[in-house]
Parts: C-alpha cells; sequence; structure tokens
C-alpha cells in the first residue's frame, strides 16, 4: 500500500506541471464564457422575458430571433457544435486551437443557458411587483435594475451557479479541438497512458470545484434572498 502511494505521488509530482497547465487553460475558457454569459445572458433573458407574447413590451420578430437562437444551441449537441463553428472561429480568432478559441463557443453556449434560466426565473416574479412599478410611475430601467432584478436576485445567482457548472462539463471536451483544460489532461496523461492514477486524481478536481461552485452559489442566494 505504502508503495502504491509513493508511486502515484511521484507520478502526480511527474504531471504536476501539465496539471497546473490544464487548470490555467480551464480557468481561462470558464471565466470568459462565465463574463460573457452572464452579462449577454442577463440581457438576453430579460429581452426575452418582456418581448414576448403578452408579456409587457411583446414583439414578435425580436422574440422569434432570440428564442431561435436559444434553443437551437441549446438543443445542438456540443462537440458538434464546436466542430460546426471552427471556420467562424478560426475567421474571428485567427485561430481554432487553445484556451481563447475554445471560449468562444463555450460562450455563445453560456449565453443561451443562462438566458433561458433569466426568461424562467423572471416570470416566477409576483405580479404586485409590476402593479407597484405601474403605480409609481417607474421608467422601464428603473423599474428592471432596481425592482425586477432585485426581486429575481436569489433564483439569478442559483441560475447563474446552474449555466457554470454545465459550463464546468463542457469544457471537458474541448481537448477534442485543442481547447485543452482538465478534461483534455485526464484523456491525455490518465486514460491514454494507463495513469488512471492521474485520471480520477483529475476527476476528483473536477467534482470538487463543482462543490464549491453549488456551495457558494448557494450560500449567497440564501443570503440575498427578498423573503427572509
Amino acid at each position: 500500500m505504502k508503495g502504491a502511494l509513493n508511486t502515484y505521488f511521484e507520478t502526480l509530482n511527474y504531471y504536476a506541471p501539465e496539471l497546473l497547465k490544464s487548470l490555467q487553460e480551464t480557468g481561462i475558457m470558464l471565466g470568459i464564457a462565465a463574463v460573457i454569459g452572464g452579462i449577454g445572458g442577463l440581457f438576453i433573458g430579460t429581452a426575452i422575458f418582456f418581448v414576448g407574447k403578452n408579456r409587457l413590451k411583446p414583439h414578435r420578430v425580436i422574440s422569434a430571433v432570440l428564442n431561435f437562437y436559444v434553443n437551437v444551441t441549446r438543443s445542438f449537441p456540443f462537440l458538434l457544435f464546436v466542430v460546426a463553428l471552427i471556420p467562424l472561429t478560426r475567421f474571428l480568432l485567427g485561430s481554432a486551437f487553445g484556451p481563447l478559441a475554445a471560449s468562444f463557443p463555450l460562450s455563445l453556449v453560456s449565453l443561451a443557458i443562462f438566458s433561458r434560466l433569466v426568461e424562467q426565473v423572471l416570470l416566477d416574479v409576483p405580479t404586485e411587483v409590476f402593479v407597484l412599478a405601474d403605480s409609481l410611475g417607474a421608467t422601464s430601467i428603473k423599474f428592471i435594475w432596481k425592482m425586477l432584478f432585485v426581486e429575481a436576485r436569489s433564483g439569478l445567482i442559483l441560475s447563474f451557479t446552474s449555466t457554470m457548472i454545465s459550463l464546468v462539463s463542457y469544457s471537458t471536451v474541448m481537448g477534442v479541438v485543442g481547447g485543452g483544460g482538465i478534461g483534455d489532461f485526464a484523456l491525455r496523461y490518465g486514460y491514454q497512458r494507463y495513469e488512471y492514477g492521474i485520471m480520477y486524481t483529475a476527476i476528483v478536481i473536477m467534482i470538487l470545484f463543482v462543490f464549491a461552485l453549488q456551495f457558494l452559489g448557494t450560500h449567497l442566494a440564501v443570503k440575498l434572498d427578498k423573503r427572509k
């Protein structure tokens, strides 16, 4: 047992530089996708909420375009989505390889996922909030920022947390198209080289990261819940 542990730690130490590099690549991909998906998804989801049929400011064309993007992107098999976007990624970024290029399709998926979740959260906002805003004569901007988002902030945080957890899963396949990351590390240095201890180490790191995201998201959502 002791000998096996010594061998494991020696192997882990040998692959440590590659492990750290893969974590950095995953961080770049998730960081970019989180910023773009968080800001853009909040905007698109709010727009879908407002312009839908029988909503506050219905607009058939805008609603159809936004819902088409969200529905198609969410239903597209992610790996095929990444491959299909390689020509566009290369055209926009000059390369289809590396964490920066990999963050492009990841960001588009992040936008779609979070947009739909934002819409669902806003649909659960009590109608009394809209009545109050109307009686106070609040402008659309003030209503959105100071009333709607405040009322829905707990659900929005939980939705963003769920989006991030999904992105962690999606990021693990980016190595197939040269994006790198912790998933690529687990496959190349663990599975393909029969170093199963290294592979399981990478898996445990991803699981712990997801647990940390869920804990932080839930804690913040509970703390900001207006119902308390």
